[in-house]
């Protein structure tokens, strides 16, 4: 409001000036004669200002309809680009005050569509992780429990990683946010067999945004079908979550996320999987990786392995596309079905079990000889990967409408280098296309 009243006076002080200004050019010629006889050139100019000669003086004088009529014009001329430049200032006031401001969010405060903000003012980077990122002080409470557990795992799985790379090492960030809850994010790039691989554990507490519960009351999870539709809660997770791309293309890519939640309602459930991502078929490759996986399932119950191997299925579809992002593997949501205590046993051997899993494959593949036209088709594939994480991943697009995640951490899972080409489609029969096969149509491997 106060740059429209601006405008106003602006455009109101020029039309003043203006009229003054005309008002004095037309004015009779002794009249304008004596006003402007006695002005003398400013000695900073570097060239005088002539006076009107007594001719021009005397023809104006003779022709009094003339002068009306260029007072006139120039009167009205004057007039509208008054008004247009109080117009400009006006407009320009009013856009200023329609501009969105940022609205201070009272402390303690963490509805759904302030959560992100508090999350990033409250989040800041530490030289040493706390030695326990939860703020429950028990040590024997679920909480802490799995938060120790995935340092464990996240220890083991970047110490077989380095062994397997034989040359770059993980780098160690770790955060901490206000009220409790952080992370740790361990990376590697540029390594000898990985490009990038990164294995991040974090420690959130924080409000459920009302869309995160719909989609989980679509799915019949058991805590949102406790609350009202369009109301939320309050919760605490802690996960472990990883991603590697390697250089060569016969190496797959792999991901694996496990995590624990609570709410303030009382209510647990468990979630995760491990699953790999090749660009080129090797059957026995894939049956070492489905087969471990479902060794673990079957050992913990055996209806495990053949409904968390559909829900990969299903679960990593890439909906626009037709086919899969990778050849599966195991994943699990809202898994809360029975003791506490054997879900977290599962969760436990699923995650100290990925170095058995996935090593071996890579270390069989990782010297192995490609051609141009091989990675090219990788970076097509990682294409497809990257399409996935923001189209439809669960805690890629949780973490960046709510903020709550450190952002370096979840833009650490899509790679560095992907390619995307105009309707690519592979040669029939090709290599490329035996895969694409199975992308579209799901196999059994085990």
């Amino acid at each position: 409001l106060g740059a429209v009243a601006v405008g106003v006076a602006v455009g109101l002080a020029v039309l003043l000036v203006g009229n003054a200004t005309v008002a004095n050019y037309t004015a009779p010629a002794a009249n304008r004669v004596r006003v402007m006889a006695p002005v003398q050139p400013v000695a900073a100019f570097p060239r005088t200002i002539a006076a009107p000669s007594q001719q021009f003086q005397a023809q104006l004088a003779s022709q009094p309809e003339a002068v009306t009529a260029m007072s006139q014009a120039a009167s009205t001329w004057q007039s509208t680009v008054a008004f247009a430049t109080g117009c400009v200032f006006a407009a320009a006031g009013l856009l200023l005050a329609m501009k969105p401001q940022a609205v201070k969010t009272p402390q303690g405060s963490l509805d759904g569509d302030s959560l992100g903000m508090f999350s990033a003012t409250a989040m800041k980077d530490v030289d040493v992780a706390p030695a326990v990122l939860c703020k429950e002080t028990d040590p024997n409470c679920m909480r802490r429990r799995f938060e120790a557990m995935l340092r464990r795992g996240q220890e083991h799985v970047t110490s077989a990683i380095e062994k397997c790379d034989g040359g770059a090492k993980f780098r160690t960030d770790a955060w901490v946010r206000e009220g409790g809850g952080g992370g740790i994010s361990r990376v590697l790039a540029n390594g000898k067999v990985w490009e990038k691989a990164g294995v991040n554990l974090s420690v959130i507490y924080g409000t459920f945004p009302p869309e995160t519960v719909a989609l989980a009351r679509q799915r019949k999870a058991p805590y949102a079908m406790k609350l009202k539709e369009g109301e939320s809660c309050n919760f605490f997770v802690v996960g472990l979550s990883c991603v590697m791309h390697p250089r060569n293309p016969h190496c797959p890519t792999m991901h694996f996320n496990y995590r624990y939640f609570e709410t303030e309602n009382g209510d647990f459930w468990f979630a995760g999987g491990t699953d790999i991502t090749p660009v080129y078929i090797d059957e026995e490759d894939m049956r070492h990786f489905h087969g471990t996986y479902k060794k673990i399932c079957d050992k913990h119950d055996p209806a495990f392995y053949p409904k968390f191997k559909k829900w990969a299925d299903e679960y990593f579809l890439i909906k626009h596309r037709g086919e899969t992002r990778g050849l599966g593997g195991i994943f699990y949501d809202d898994l809360c079905d029975r003791d506490p205590e054997k879900l977290f046993a599962f969760s436990e051997e699923c995650l100290m079990n990925v170095p058995n899993a996935y090593v071996p494959i890579v270390e069989k593949h990782k010297n192995d000889s490609f051609t141009e036209e091989q990675k090219r088709w990788q970076l097509i594939r990682r294409g497809r990967y990257t399409e996935f994480n923001l189209v439809y991943d669960r805690g890629f697009i949780f973490g960046l409408k709510t903020g709550i995640g450190r952002m370096e951490s979840i833009m650490m899972t899509v790679p560095e280098v992907a390619r995307w080409e105009y309707n690519h489609q592979p040669t029939p029969g090709s290599e490329e296309d035996k895969i694409m096969q199975a992308f579209r149509h799901p196999r059994d491997w085990v």
